[in-house]
């Protein structure tokens, strides 16, 4: 006896018979209609605007349309759904249904965007709170106060990392150890007494390779010529090295720049400098000498000028001749005699600096013992006397050479201050040896503007 199964209708539930299979077209589904008979597919809308929009948000947009491609139903909200009121029946979608969930969303609908365009119905009348105002005023000026600040900072920071002049304006000591003026101000004062002279300044690559075509440098370079140092910082490279003596190489770490660039402008300011304050007459006349003789001098009142000389230790040349016509017996060394504003060692010494030819009848010079000139001038010379064949010198003689020596020390004084330049302590090497006659006379010079004078009773 067969017994009839009562079969229900369950299509909606379980695995449906077709003869093909719909597969969901979104990336990253996998869901089927052969395994699956809870999700219902859906084609793609006619509508084109509607179709674009399908396509956007499945991230499909260069994606061919079939009649076969579908979507399934997990990608749309419940409220897009119309479920079936039957078992057999077929889950539709609501007019305009567009996908929204997705997995690279996590299935969930994110909330809409605040739209900044006008409404039909935006007050155009409304105005913000003053509160509101208040406070986005006060955090608006704050950040503003703290990018000035940071700004401020980094500027700083910068300026401490450069080794440049910025960096020591504050400190009048480091100004006075680095170039030898006395503070920051005074050495910006002379900066602007050359500084409209220095966009005349020829350098010295410009005039070497001039000099190799058989040229003459008439006009300066270029002012689109790359520099990569500021002339203010080109000159407080030059006065440290001349204050500081600190090696090409050091200045060149210190600069951040190559050490052939730190000779090339060591050697363009030291003839800039020497051409430019050479210039300047420092000869001052019988007048003007009388004018502002001190008081101590009323016992030579004809003075001109007070004559010494010095000696800077140098590197021993190669040469035999040259080591013997450098040789100082006084030093013990290998030395170049230095002029002082004054006079060199020895009377040939003397004809050739020029010195004698400004000197008149009515004019007097003082100098030291060793210095024999009488023969080489036409004026009086001061000089303290020697003891020659006597055993011992006369009173009025003793008194005549303290009186000249009192007087005399200040030309000393001028050279200490002079050779306070650490360039000149240590031994000139032969590298420099080409323009240690420049390097002297700026640094002789430049005392006469870095310094204040010698007896301040004396200053009017």
């Amino acid at each position: 006896m067969s017994i009839k199964r009562k079969v229900f209708k369950t299509e909606h539930f379980q695995k449906q018979e077709k003869k093909y299979s719909e597969h969901c077209c979104v990336p990253l589904c996998s869901a089927s209609a052969k395994f699956n008979g809870i999700l219902s597919f859906h084609g793609f809308p006619t509508h084109s605007d509607l179709r674009r929009q399908w396509l956007v948000n499945i991230r499909r947009d260069h994606f061919t349309i079939t009649s076969h491609t579908r979507v399934c139903s997990r990608h749309f909200a419940s409220d897009q759904l119309i479920e079936p009121t039957t078992l057999d029946g077929r889950r539709r979608l609501i007019k305009g249904a567009v996908p929204t969930l997705f997995e690279w969303n996590g299935f969930k609908v994110e909330p809409p965007r605040r739209s900044h365009s006008l409404t039909r119905d935006h007050d155009y009348c409304s105005v913000p709170e003053p509160s509101a105002l208040d406070i986005s005023a006060s955090a608006a000026e704050d950040l503003s106060k703290d990018v000035e600040t940071l700004r401020k900072e980094i500027q700083e920071l910068r300026v401490q990392r450069e080794f440049g002049l910025q960096r020591f304006a504050g400190s009048d000591t480091d100004i006075r150890f680095y170039t030898r003026f006395p503070s920051y101000d005074h050495l910006m004062a002379f900066w602007f007494l050359i500084e409209p002279c220095i966009y005349e300044m020829i350098r010295v690559s410009r005039a070497k390779s001039a000099a190799n075509r058989n040229e003459e440098v008439l006009t300066p370079a270029r002012t689109s010529t790359r520099q990569l140092l500021q002339p203010i910082d080109e000159f407080f490279l030059f006065l440290v090295f001349l204050s500081v003596g600190l090696k090409e190489r050091d200045l060149a770490h210190r600069f951040n720049i190559h050490q052939s660039t730190v000779s090339r402008i060591i050697a363009t300011w030291t003839n800039f400098l020497a051409t430019a304050l050479g210039s300047q007459c420092i000869w001052l006349t019988r007048e003007e000498v009388q004018a502002y003789l001190p008081e101590e001098f009323k016992d030579f009142s004809d003075t001109q000028m007070i004559l010494d000389c010095t000696e800077l230790r140098c590197q021993t040349p190669s040469s035999p001749l040259l080591q013997s016509e450098m040789y100082s017996s006084y030093k013990s060394h290998c030395t170049m005699k230095a002029l002082v504003g004054i006079a060199p060692h020895g009377p040939e010494l003397f004809k050739q600096s020029g010195i004698a030819e400004k000197l008149t009848e009515d004019m007097a010079v003082m100098v030291d013992k060793g210095f024999l000139i009488i023969d080489c001038c036409k004026c009086k010379v001061y000089c303290p006397p020697f003891l020659s064949k006597q055993k011992q010198m006369p009173a009025y003689q003793v008194k005549e050479t303290q009186a000249i020596a009192r007087l005399r020390v200040h030309v000393e004084r001028v050279i200490r201050r002079i050779k306070q330049n650490k360039l000149f302590d240590s031994i000139i090497t032969m590298s420099h040896v080409y323009n240690i006659n420049q390097l002297f006379a700026v640094a002789c010079m430049l005392s006469n503007y870095q310094n204040t004078a010698l007896v301040k009773k004396w200053v009017k």
